[in-house]
């Protein structure tokens, strides 16, 4: 390793879904840059014998930690880090924004927010450039539903996650499709959190009337626009929590 061993803390896990405890140990030690791309973890049972877990536990930990591209496991051979950064995918945001004390990464969740809007504002250009009449029928029957139920925040969220799946559908692009769909995961983890947090974006009813808009008169950079302008106002109200949270850190710091 390129630290010693002391610098990495391994800590016994509580005895309850022991393979999920180990995943989220080792994903913070190489997340929180402890454990630097190129060194080496420790053998099974090396890592059986800190943690305080079974080796079943630890090998299934390994087989996820793989599966996210955080480490790399040689056949017969020594198990290393990887350069998340450098190779893992969008499908790492959800597990990268708590950390192993169980805290939200308020850089990951910034990252989140930005690449949300940066998104939705390209999704809706490209669904106002090849939107035809069906894709234009649902939209305005979800954007009037939302005007029916504009009293019901909750109602109201889930209209919002409705009209943004039916614009990446409209606009045909499978990457934005998994991205959002990433998006979508990391979102719902907090979703329960974030209704009152995001009620200004739900409720922005004549954002979403203009993005509708914009796709009918096929106005591709209007409708880029206007989403963008939904989508960040969730995003202005978001960082600011985050930005608390690192003040409240840092006062303890």
């Amino acid at each position: 390793m390129s630290k010693s061993d002391t610098d990495t803390t391994f800590k016994p896990v509580e005895k309850k879904s022991l393979a999920d405890a180990v995943f989220e140990q080792l994903k913070g030690e190489i997340v929180s840059g402890r454990m630097e791309p190129g060194d080496a973890l420790p053998a099974e049972r090396g890592l059986s014998e800190m943690l305080g877990v079974n080796r079943g536990a630890v090998r299934e930990a390994l087989k996820r930690l793989e599966q996210a591209r955080l480490i790399t496991i040689q056949q017969g051979g020594v198990t290393r880090v990887r350069d998340y950064l450098q190779v893992a995918g969008t499908d790492l945001l959800s597990s990268l924004l708590i950390d192993a004390d169980g805290e939200v990464d308020t850089r990951v969740a910034r990252s989140v927010m930005e690449m949300r809007s940066a998104l939705a504002g390209d999704i809706a250009r490209l669904a106002a450039r090849r939107a035809d009449d069906a894709l234009l029928a649902d939209v305005a029957r979800i954007v009037d539903e939302m005007e029916e139920q504009k009293s019901d925040i909750v109602a109201l969220q889930e209209l919002s996650i409705a009209f943004w799946r039916k614009l990446v559908e409209g606009a045909d692009n499978v990457a934005y499709q998994l991205s959002l769909n990433s998006l979508e995961e990391s979102y719902s983890k907090f979703k329960h959190l974030l209704t009152h947090t995001l009620a200004e974006e739900f409720g922005d009813l004549e954002g979403y009337r203009a993005v509708l808009a914009s796709m009918r008169e096929g106005d591709e950079q209007e409708a880029s626009h206007e989403a963008r302008q939904i989508t960040e106002l969730g995003e202005a109200k978001i960082k600011a929590i985050l930005n608390m949270m690192d003040a409240k850190n840092a006062a303890k710091g």
